[in-house]
This record gives structure tokens, sequence and C-alpha cells, in this order.
């Protein structure tokens, strides 16, 4: 199979053999795979894939069609289209998923959008509704609202009732974030539009203190993007005067029983808003296997509105 093939600080379509499914696990023959920003920081080194998975084949979200099931596997059945988690190698034309994360796709969805889906909705489903408990008529602010997560989270907070402000850096993306439901601001205002119950961190420590201040009384800070920067100096008389909670999320590390939680929460209260129509995802561009180096450069420049996809077909 090819699969891109992360080399020296760089990403290539290489040959690789095809991986065999394991005790409950499925082959799935990838349509298509989801850009994270956790890719560019393994491509670069920092960012090692998990054990089990291929240290060397980047990608944690995929779609595509079972072609074959593992000893024990019957979640699902050979054709089925299906979407999920994984923890590195999707980004490739064949990747093994345990049967227990994958998610059947809706079929609403076509492939680009289905393989945008795993990654970005389960992590703001998790940071927004099992994290920080997000409810109707709250007020919710998401950083960095331009990108996939940030869009999903978009998405799930107008759909579930909330009032939204999303940070937008690039003021030519303002007006589709805006189609979106949100009120888009520039990232140096949103102290202003606040307080807000929730705030969902997706740019780094820099913005800490100014979060603080933002912070309603009761309010919570999920951080689940550090890409501005990890450190930072936190004000305990500020967080404490507002009760304020501070927790940080991620996905790519967590055992399989919490991942298959994650899946079914989405089964539950995310699949059926993408199947109505009432979520969609946006994909701002879709490149070829082959042509994946321009795919992560064109992810790394930034100034798109929602997913870059890598189509494998």
């Amino acid at each position: 199979m090819i699969a891109a093939t992360i080399e020296d600080g760089a990403v290539f379509a290489r040959e690789h053999p095809t991986p065999e499914p394991g005790a409950g696990e499925v082959l799935v023959r990838v349509a298509a795979a989801g850009l994270n920003g956790a890719d560019l920081m393994q491509r670069a080194g920092g960012y090692p894939a998990p054990p089990g998975a291929p240290p060397d084949i980047p990608g944690l979200e995929l779609a595509g069609e079972v072609a074959e099931l593992g000893p024990g596997a019957q979640r699902f059945a050979p054709g089925d289209r299906v979407m999920g988690l994984v923890g590195g190698g999707a980004q490739a034309q064949f990747a093994v998923v345990h049967e227990r994360i994958l998610m059947a796709v809706p079929p609403r969805l076509d492939w680009p959008s289905a393989g945008g889906v795993p990654e970005t909705f389960t992590t703001a489903h998790d940071a927004l509704f099992t994290q920080a408990g997000l409810q109707p008529g709250e007020r919710l602010l998401v950083h960095g609202g331009a990108g996939g997560v940030g869009t999903a989270a978009i998405g799930l907070g107008v759909a579930a009732g909330a009032r939204v402000h999303a940070t937008v850096r690039d003021a030519k993306l303002r007006e589709g974030v805006g189609a979106l439901g949100a009120i888009a601001i520039a990232p140096e205002d949103f102290a202003g539009y606040g307080p807000f119950d929730v705030i969902l961190e997706l740019v780094g420590a820099p913005n800490l203190a100014a979060n603080l201040h933002a912070l309603a009384h009761g309010g919570r800070i999920v951080a689940i993007g550090m890409g501005a920067g990890s450190r930072a100096e936190l004000d305990m008389h500020a967080l404490m005067f507002k009760r304020g909670t501070i927790s940080g999320s991620t996905l790519r590390s967590r055992p399989l029983e919490e991942k298959a939680q994650t899946a079914r929460r989405m089964e539950r209260s995310v699949l059926p808003l993408l199947e109505s129509g009432a979520l969609t995802v946006p994909v701002a561009a879709t490149f070829p296997l082959a042509q994946v180096a321009d795919a992560y450069e064109r992810f790394a420049a930034g100034g798109k509105l929602g997913k870059i996809v890598l189509l494998t077909g």
C-alpha cells in the first residue's frame, strides 16, 4: 500500500506492507484522512506516535470501507462505511482500527467530510460537554475558531443552544465563521466580550491571563491546543475569585476503553446532528495522497476555514 511517511522532518508518499487486523480489529480501506496540528508536530519530531501505532505513518482520523475483519470482530461487515480515531497510520490506503472505536458514517456525509469528523468532532465534543459541561444558554468562547476543531466546536455549541463567540486571526475568515453561528472577533479584542461560562483554548498559554479576566464566575477553561506556547504565569487570586476551573485534555494517548466511550457519546449526540444536516463539516481543501507534502504545506500556511483532507483512493 501507499502511505504518507515521515522521513527526516519531511513527509512523502511511500510503499509499505498492508497491515493485518488482529483480534477485535478491522482493516479499513481508507478513502479520506483529515490533517491535524498533531501531524505537523509529528513531522517535526515533537509528537511521536504512541506504542502500537506506526512510528512513521501519521494521521489520527480516517473514513473508509471495511475491507477485512480480524478474529472476533463483529460490529461491522465488509463493505460498511466507517470512520474513527487511530493513534497513527490513518494517512494510508489501508489502516487497522479496533472495532470499538469505529463509527458508522452517516449516509449524508461524503468521504471528504467523513474524513474530517473523528478527531475534530470527538475532541470538541469531549472538551465542551464531558470536560466543561456546557449547558444551553451559556456563553461559549472558542479560540481559533476557523480551524477544524474550532469549526466543530462552534457547530456543537450552536446546536446545544449556547451563545458562541470565536476568535479568528485572519479577518478574511470571520464572515465564514460567522456563517457557522458564532460572533467572530479579533483575538486581541475577546476579553471585552465576556464574561464567558466556557472558554475552549485552542491557541495556547499566551491567552491565559485574558481568559481569566473574561471568565464568568463558576466558569470553565478547557485547554486542548498549545501551538502558541505551553507555559504561562497563573494568577491564583483571579482563578479563586472567579471560582473557575482550568482543565486540559488530549485524545491520542488515551486507552482503548476511554476512546471507545468517546465514540459511543459521538454516536448518541453528534452523528444524528450530522445526518440531519444540523451540523456540517467545513472542508477547506482536499489533496490526493500522492501530494501529501503539498497538503501539509497548505495546512501549515494557515488562512483556511475548516479541514484539510487527504483522499487516498
